[in-house]
């Protein structure tokens, strides 16, 4: 039998000991940690993702296929009980003429492996921790659902909020392109002042369709989510209105607890070792009790039922296989040497998302800061504009510079701001959304 061959050893993950942004705590994440938006739109679409969504649902079929495995696997170390009936005509020569006989021959049989040395034992547990991994999976593709699901509503009140600041733009700009109109016909401003007051409104109408198609796409791709055939999406809140939600304290390592993308990794590095432990199970003998008992009856009218029965055991133990039992131990170290480099991938990527939305808070707060700064000047700044070329101390390409300016901030700022609550949805996220391992 080939010596076991321990995991390699650049598959162990060392956890850090702090973060290197955000606090550091016990605290743990709400599982319903969408609810703390306070819109009840948000909390019907994410709940009925949950339901419906076809990821989802095709995760939850998967869970229900590892179950029956595992009732297949457990089944092999139990007695095998099989009714067979046999029945036979024949004429044949006998003596001095021929002779028709017919025979019934019901009977049970029943076969049993004794799993001396584990091998059915490692069987069962390799399918028992496929299986837990595949709930652990289902966890994590709702959790990417349920998270997903947020940041596409969020995506949409953002366009409508974005929407709402070009029409309103619109309306602003189009009342100075009549007054630049009416001026530049008493010769006041020149053409070249009112084509581009023209470019610039135009440039603003140009959007509006834009959005709202934006606007269509994204309900649609938020009804799919849900399960849903493309329709109209309910609000319930203005974009302006949602939270950004604060930022849970936790520690590294709990962290190896509280994703369920972590727990499967887990899980299916042990059923690789299970699978490895009965690869090389295979060299040692295996042993079975079979037995049968029926009745034999014959001749039809005449018959006598005669009692049989048989009971015996058999060994087989492997001599010579040409190597095919040592390449599949090979084969199946090799899986699970894949196996354990598979979980050290999803650890590392699991601690460098967590890393990276902590970060984004502190830093996309700041941005927030000076972009708001950054509109109340370009606020006043237009103001001014209008006041110098109301006084007739500047043109009026300083009033469409200023305008243009103003605009495009006021949709920056959406912008960042759905960054910053999108990033906080990733937090909850890859923080494991207050998954439990126990509550699978």
């Amino acid at each position: 039998m080939p010596a076991l061959r321990p995991a390699p050893p650049l598959s162990k993950v060392t956890v850090p000991d702090a973060w290197r942004d955000g606090p550091s705590g016990p605290a743990a994440v709400d599982p319903q940690w969408w609810r703390a938006f306070g819109d009840p739109a948000l909390t019907a679409l994410v709940e009925a993702a949950l339901a419906h969504n076809t990821s989802v649902l095709a995760a939850v079929a998967r869970v229900d296929q590892a179950r029956a495995l595992v009732t297949v696997a457990d089944s092999a170390a139990l007695p095998a009980v099989n009714a067979v009936l046999g029945a036979a005509s024949a004429r044949a020569p006998a003596g001095a003429g021929l002779v028709n006989s017919r025979s019934l021959q019901p009977e049970l049989q029943a076969s049993w492996e004794l799993d001396l040395f584990g091998r059915l034992r490692d069987q069962s547990r390799a399918a028992s921790l496929q299986y837990q991994a595949s709930q652990a999976e289902r966890d994590g593709v709702a959790l990417s659902v349920a998270a997903g699901t947020a940041q596409a509503y969020v995506g949409l009140l953002a366009l409508d909020a974005q929407l709402q600041i070009t029409k309103g733009t619109a309306a602003s700009r189009a009342e100075a392109l009549r007054l630049a109109s009416d001026q530049a016909r008493v010769g006041y401003t020149s053409q070249l002042q009112l084509t581009q007051a023209q470019n610039e409104n135009e440039t603003v109408l140009q959007a509006i369709p834009e959005l709202e198609l934006a606007i269509r796409r994204q309900e649609n791709a938020l009804r799919v989510l849900t399960g849903e055939l493309p329709g109209a999406v309910l609000r319930e809140r203005r974009f302006q209105d949602l939270p950004v939600l604060p930022a849970p304290a936790s520690i590294p390592s709990s962290l190896l607890a509280r994703r369920p993308d972590i727990a499967q990794g887990q899980l299916l590095l042990a059923a690789s070792d299970a699978n490895l432990a009965l690869r090389r199970a295979d060299f040692l003998p295996h042993v079975t009790i079979s037995a049968k008992f029926g009745s034999l009856f014959t001749n039809g009218r005449d018959y006598d039922p005669v009692t049989l029965w048989t009971l015996g055991g058999s060994v087989l133990a492997p001599v010579f296989s040409a190597g095919r039992l040592t390449a599949q131990v090979d084969a199946a170290t090799a899986q699970r040497d894949q196996a354990a480099f598979a979980y050290r991938g999803v650890v590392l990527t699991a601690f460098s998302e967590v890393e990276n939305a902590l970060a984004g808070v502190t830093r996309l707060q700041t941005q927030m800061e000076h972009a708001q700064k950054r509109r109340d000047i370009l606020t006043r700044t237009l103001d001014f504009a209008k006041d110098r070329y109301q006084a007739g101390y500047a043109s009026y390409l300083e009033v469409l510079d200023a305008q243009r300016n103003l605009y495009q901030v006021e949709l920056n700022a959406v912008t960042l701001r759905q960054n910053q609550v999108n990033n906080m949805v990733a937090l909850y996220r890859v923080l494991g959304g207050g998954w439990n391992a126990g509550a699978q």
